[in-house]
């Protein structure tokens, strides 16, 4: 990592940056009506080339993806190649596109110089039509119909395949492949390692050129250009060399003539469907594997050796004693550098540490895109549409990307999202502090941005104004990352926050629409959470105002002034930006809790919680009751100062710095209050009054309402018995407490924050405690739970709310991890018990993962909880404060 870092070593050269699915996303998508997963479905994926980048089956490529290896995999009766990883697209899965194969991630290092990923294959039929029968027949009260409801793995009729990665120079990469027969009989296996060029050259434009690959003895020879030069690729193993060309096979999709005499899908068609014709005799072609059978006994495992060597690889033999002792060497240095990380890590507590940095540095991908070139055309290829131009990623000619970015999840996320990323930024900095920094700012570049200074969401909507938590990210990072280094990195501090700014500008002048500092946001990343779609005017022409989008702005301004802040001290300059950061943020308080001409804006006094609140034409309010975590979003704007920066920045002391300020308004007296409070010599700035606060913490941690067993749910409990139904004008709509899969397919329906629990909001709440608990400490004490009797300070619930979602991956007194669900398979086989995925939410009561199942980006949050855990005890309950 210092060789990275330091000395420009390009260790992050090769990587596990190849997508597990490219197919059905927007930007391979050239139909008129917009529809990518018609326009290119799994069908289309062996036989079509892509457009913009590549996937396959827990695969490698270098960082601009020119050259690609994965593996691919028959079983001897599969009627498909398996090069990639299978699930249903959005509109054949009762909740939307959904996963239907098992791999996992191992091991990773932030250099990828070892690297670990497990596949699991039946040996009997991939049963891809009963999966996307079954899931097209359920409704959405139903749960979804998984690969393991087959019976495939019955009797452990599958194989184990392990991909392993060991470098010995950042283009040297040592690759083993490792299959075990988990069943009771002799199964047959064919394994294809692959390496092909991504087509950079069909699209004519004259910087790329076509360059096959070919043999030299037995040594595969490639030149992806760029400025990768040559690779080579050895294979241990005997075999032959089969070669294809990475082309469109036009014939099967779309009946017209073959321009080309050899297509992508040449290994499947000699292989499965036995066509002679189908690879190249002349061993050339951008597209080659070489071909392993072996049929296993039962337990047998079957090793393959491969090295992949670029221009500045060791001269050294490739195999030999050498290569066991690189892995033994690499796989070592993993465990060190994680165990030195958090040392004396119980091991259960390791496990779910190590394969959550694992899954987060698997999430690196390879993301291209061009969006002029998107909606222009390539000059070799048919013009888009002309809808193209009507649609709203217009704006966004500027775009353009070509970097390894940390997706959601590689197959059913494969793209950039914004605020995801920034949690997955805030998980790296504990251990990769670099790639935390690249990936917090990477989307403030200038290749990314709108010329307003917007930031882009995700590609499916690139205009939708996602949660401002970018300073949150920059903040914590450098945090996280100044208890590891001598000197504080004020240089990214600084370049952080002026790409903020220029962002927080656009922020104001958008979302304000209707100029009294009452934010309505749109989309803000809660999907499904209000009773109608917040991103849209009602039929009447009612809007809905939202608490979070308020609170999310109060935020952001409260995180802007720590940055400041920070940075005066050794920059006294900064102190200008303090004032306005200051201001701003006294003015959004006073509009989200102080009375008005129809009283409070959000903050409903007889129930004691914010709510969204629909305002109609003739100016008219109502309350839309429904207690979700978006009435909790305005307990993340908290922060708190101590005696000598106040001392140092006197704005800080709003009651004397904003008189002239307060002279105007007849909210004096709230204003000190709440915002001019000391106690334990820290003076606080927060959204939610004291008073508030504890009727808020009621609730939260009621478990009839917010807290579950394994963290607080997206909406209350109550609404399971009791749901809420509003009516405005001719619109109707009902919200109920789901506490699995979503029951409504608002957004796609894949995603439901009607009850589950969801990692990101769970770690922003607990931050907004712990810096309660900062300023409070033992002088407030709250029940947890509620009517327990137990009580605890703010910092404490903090670490209690840990332990319940670090529970939804430890295995308990049954043997289950409770977000394995109630599958047999997965507690009982010891092939299968401890292998962990990180889901996208999980259930409100049970902890079962929903979702995308490898969403490991923001739900690797849950290594920086451990790290936490092992830093501090247990917390013991308190007697009640006096009344």
């Amino acid at each position: 990592m210092a060789e990275r870092d330091l000395e420009g070593k390009p260790w992050d050269l090769w990587g596990t940056y190849l997508p597990e699915r490219q197919w059905g996303t927007v930007r391979e998508d050239y139909s008129a009506d917009g529809d990518a997963w018609r326009s290119f479905p799994h069908d289309h994926a062996r036989s079509r080339a892509y457009r913009w980048g590549e996937d396959g089956l827990l695969g490698l490529c270098d960082r601009q993806c020119r050259l690609c290896f994965s593996l691919a995999l028959w079983n001897g009766v599969d009627p498909i190649l398996k090069e990639r990883p299978f699930g249903v697209a959005n509109g054949e899965g009762n909740h939307g596109e959904d996963l239907k194969d098992y791999f996992f991630h191992l091991a990773n290092t932030p250099t990828h110089s070892f690297v670990r990923g497990l596949y699991k294959y039946p040996q009997q039929r991939f049963p891809y039509e009963q999966l996307l029968v079954e899931n097209r027949a359920r409704g959405r009260e139903q749960a979804e119909f998984e690969l393991v409801e087959t019976g495939i793995f019955a009797e452990g009729r599958y194989f184990d395949v392990f991909v392993e990665v060991a470098k010995a120079a950042p283009d040297d990469l040592a690759i083993r492949v490792r299959a075990i027969n988990r069943g009771p009989d002799p199964a047959p296996l064919h394994l294809l390692p692959t390496l092909w060029l991504r087509n950079t050259w069909s699209w004519g434009y004259p910087d790329e050129h076509e360059m096959p690959m070919g043999l030299e003895g037995d040594v595969l020879v490639a030149q992806p250009g760029g400025d990768l030069g040559r690779y080579d690729l050895h294979c241990r193993e005997s075999g032959p060399w089969w070669f294809t060309d990475n082309e469109t096979n036009q014939q099967r999709l779309f009946g017209q003539p073959n321009g080309r005499p050899f297509q992508k899908d040449g290994f499947h068609r000699h292989l499965i469907e036995g066509e002679a014709g189908a690879i190249n005799p002349a061993q050339r072609g951008t597209k080659a594997a070489r071909w392993l059978q072996r049929t296993l006994e039962p337990g047998e495992e079957w090793g393959v050796a491969l090295r992949l060597r670029g221009p500045n690889a060791l001269a050294a033999e490739p195999f030999g004693p050498a290569f066991e002792a690189l892995f033994a060497a690499r796989e070592r240095e993993w465990q060190q550098f994680f165990d030195s990380q958090v040392p004396g890590l119980p091991e259960e507590e390791r496990r779910i540490h190590t394969a959550a940095a694992a899954g987060l540095l698997w999430s690196k991908k390879y993301y291209g895109w061009s969006v002029l070139r998107w909606l222009s055309g390539d000059p070799t290829a048919p013009p888009p549409p002309a809808q193209r131009w009507q649609s709203p990623n217009r704006q966004w000619q500027r775009l353009h990307a070509q970097d390894v970015i940390s997706m959601p999840d590689g197959w059913e996320y494969p793209y950039f999202c914004q605020w995801d990323l920034m949690f997955h930024a805030v998980a790296f900095a504990s251990f990769d502090p670099a790639t935390a920094k690249h990936q917090c700012t990477l989307l403030r570049s200038p290749h990314y941005t709108a010329p307003n200074a917007q930031t882009p969401a995700y590609e499916w909507a690139l205009s939708d104004p996602n949660p401002p938590i970018g300073a949150w990210a920059a903040m914590r990072i450098f945090q996280i990352d100044r208890k590891n280094r001598e000197e504080a990195d004020l240089g990214f501090l600084r370049a952080a926050l002026r790409k903020l700014i220029l962002e927080y500008g656009w922020w104001a002048n958008r979302n304000d629409r209707s100029g009294d500092n009452v934010f309505e946001g749109g989309f803000l990343g809660l999907d499904n959470i209000a009773v109608f779609d917040r991103r849209f005017p009602l039929a009447d022409g009612s809007r809905i105002e939202q608490c979070d989008g308020t609170a999310w702005m109060a935020s952001l301004s409260l995180n802007l002034l720590t940055i400041s802040v920070e940075l005066s001290r050794e920059e006294p300059d900064y102190a200008e930006l303090c004032e306005r950061f200051v201001y701003d943020f006294v003015q959004l308080a006073l509009t989200l809790n102080t009375p008005g001409n129809r009283g409070y804006v959000n903050w409903d006094q007889e129930d004691g919680f914010y709510y969204d609140v629909i305002k109609r034409p003739d100016g008219s309010t109502e309350f839309l009751r429904t207690r979700s975590v978006s009435g909790l979003i305005p307990l993340l704007a908290v922060a708190s100062f101590d005696v000598d920066t106040v001392k140092r920045l006197p704005v800080l002391e709003v009651t004397r710095s904003l008189a002239w300020f307060l002279r105007e308004r007849t909210s004096h007296g709230w204003l000190v209050e709440n915002l001019g409070r000391w106690r334990n010599n820290r003076l606080l700035f927060s959204l939610v009054p004291e008073e508030r606060l504890l009727r808020i913490c009621r609730r939260l941690f009621d478990e009839e309402e917010f807290l579950s067993p394994y963290g607080i749910r997206a909406l209350s409990k109550v609404y399971g018995e009791h749901p809420y139904t509003f009516t405005q004008g001719h619109e109707s709509q009902t919200l109920a407490y789901s506490p699995a899969d979503s029951p409504v397919a608002m957004f796609g329906g894949n995603s439901n924050w009607r009850g589950p629990v969801w990692m990101p909001i769970n770690f922003l709440l607990i931050e907004a405690l712990q810096k309660y608990g900062h300023y409070y400490d033992d002088t407030l004490l709250v029940e947890f739970p509620t009517r327990s009797g137990q009580w605890y300070t703010l910092w404490e619930v903090s670490l209690l709310l840990e332990q319940r979602l670090v529970n939804l991956f430890r295995r308990g007194p049954d043997g289950a991890r409770p977000f394995q669900g109630p599958e047999p398979l997965f507690r009982d086989d010891p092939h299968w018990r401890d292998l962990l995925l990180f889901h996208e939410y999980f259930h409100g009561d049970n902890g079962s993962g929903l979702g995308a199942s490898h969403q490991t980006g923001w739900t690797a949050m849950v290594a920086k909880m451990v790290q936490q855990l092992n830093r501090y005890p247990e917390p013991q309950a308190r007697p009640a404060p006096p009344p």
